[in-house]
């Protein structure tokens, strides 16, 4: 397979460079480092549809990053689109809401097991705000606890001490503990009584650079009843996971009931909206905190994520994920040991983490990623990856194929590696 070439991608990043903060920012920036080789990665997509995108050059990428999530169904899915449309032909962002809000919240409020209620949003982190401001609200309490290097979004209280731009006061309520450690929140909770809000956390450990680490046996059911003694609001952060693990919530999943769960990725297949969904006695506090943005109410998004939630039920999608991720990660397992390398696949396998365990330096993990990315298969070399009910089995082939050629270019660089 010849490695691709990313000529227009290069001549309009340095037109974004004059125009745009780091040309592209966030995690898919270059110059923050999380693409490396930055050569070895497009910057610009031109059109998607189902498993794949095609950048600027042409290239054609399955993408096992889903727009980092969004895409659950796959790119442009007809009756996502379709509902949309008709939407946005009734009208989108309007100075009422549209009925489709109702018919949104009705219908998160019957498919998630733990929710009375459900607020709209736009972002992930708007929802894990908005959660935290209510338990404040429903407490009178101002500390927050959350997981060490555990992700909320990018708010100011998010952040850690010594960030660009973040003020010692905006975090100054922050307690933090190791993920899985019930005794560190049992003390803390002792130090601090009478004055926790909540708890936030993921279903599950989610680090970046880092493998992946499920919940402990009866760790949630210990969590839930520790927030449920002591008065403290118990927040899952389902951003990430929502609707890949379990339809009903990954509270449902690993069996116990959030307070409060916050989604948006999936929610709506790319549409851009997000929800807190609560039970009910926090539904006044949620009342009482005025919390709204210019786009909140735009209907489009409301009927796209009616579409979305309908038809993973009828593709009953958690456990086709499973399937496909079960697939293509065991595959690439047998692929890297057949070059002697131990691919580690960690976390929950819709949405898998992968390094090579024996390359502490993680040089040649990265190159072979950049060299898959190079040959049409988009991995990323950091960050949790995603599969999307649109991938095939013959996709999954295609992925292996790449998978083992990469492997024997970067080895061809490293002969004394293995």
């Amino acid at each position: 397979m010849e490695a691709y070439k990313y000529t227009n991608s290069r001549l309009l990043f340095e037109r974004a460079m004059k125009v745009i903060p780091a040309g592209v920012y966030g995690h898919l920036g270059p110059v923050e480092g999380s693409m490396i080789p930055p050569s070895a990665f497009p910057f610009f997509s031109r059109e998607a549809k189902g498993a794949y995108f095609w950048d600027v050059d042409g290239n054609r990428f399955i993408d096992y990053m889903c727009a980092y999530g969004p895409n659950i169904l796959g790119y442009n899915d007809e009756d996502v689109d379709r509902a949309a449309r008709e939407q946005r032909e009734l009208g989108d962002c309007v100075t009422l809401p549209s009925v489709k809000m109702v018919e949104f919240a009705e219908l998160l409020v019957d498919t998630v097991h733990s929710a009375d209620w459900a607020f709209f949003a736009k972002n992930g982190g708007d929802a894990t705000s908005f959660a935290v401001m209510v338990a404040r609200a429903a407490t009178g309490r101002k500390k927050a606890v959350l997981v060490n290097k555990g992700y909320h979004g990018v708010a100011p209280w998010t952040k850690l001490a010594g960030n660009p731009g973040i003020a010692p006061e905006e975090i100054a309520n922050n307690l933090y503990v190791d993920w899985n450690n019930i005794g560190q929140l049992e003390a803390l909770i002792s130090a601090y009584p009478g004055q926790i809000a909540c708890f936030i956390a993921s279903p599950y450990f989610q680090g970046n650079f880092v493998d992946n680490v499920l919940p402990d046996q009866d760790y949630w059911q210990k969590v839930r009843s520790l927030c449920t003694k002591h008065g403290i609001v118990l927040i899952i952060d389902d951003v990430r996971c929502g609707f890949r693990l379990d339809l009903s919530g990954s509270d449902h999943h690993y069996g116990f009931e959030a307070d409060l769960i916050c989604f948006c990725k999936a929610l709506a297949n790319g549409y851009n909206v997000s929800a807190l969904c609560g039970i009910d006695a926090l539904k006044s506090a949620a009342s009482s905190v005025f919390y709204t943005g210019s786009y909140w109410f735009s209907a489009v998004p409301f009927a796209a994520g009616i579409a979305t939630l309908h038809k993973l039920k009828e593709l009953e999608a958690p456990k086709r994920l499973q399937a496909l991720g079960s697939k293509l990660t065991s595959g690439l397992t047998d692929v890297a040991a057949g070059h002697g390398l131990d691919l580690r696949i960690s976390g929950e396998l819709p949405m898998w983490y992968m390094r090579i365990a024996n390359d502490p330096s993680q040089v040649l993990h990265q190159e072979w990623i950049a060299a898959c990315v190079q040959r049409g298969v988009f991995f990323t070399n950091h960050h949790n990856h995603f599969i999307n009910a649109a991938l095939t089995e013959e996709d999954i082939a295609f992925t292996l194929d790449v998978a083992d050629e990469a492997f024997r270019a970067v080895k061809k660089m490293h002969p004394s590696f293995v």
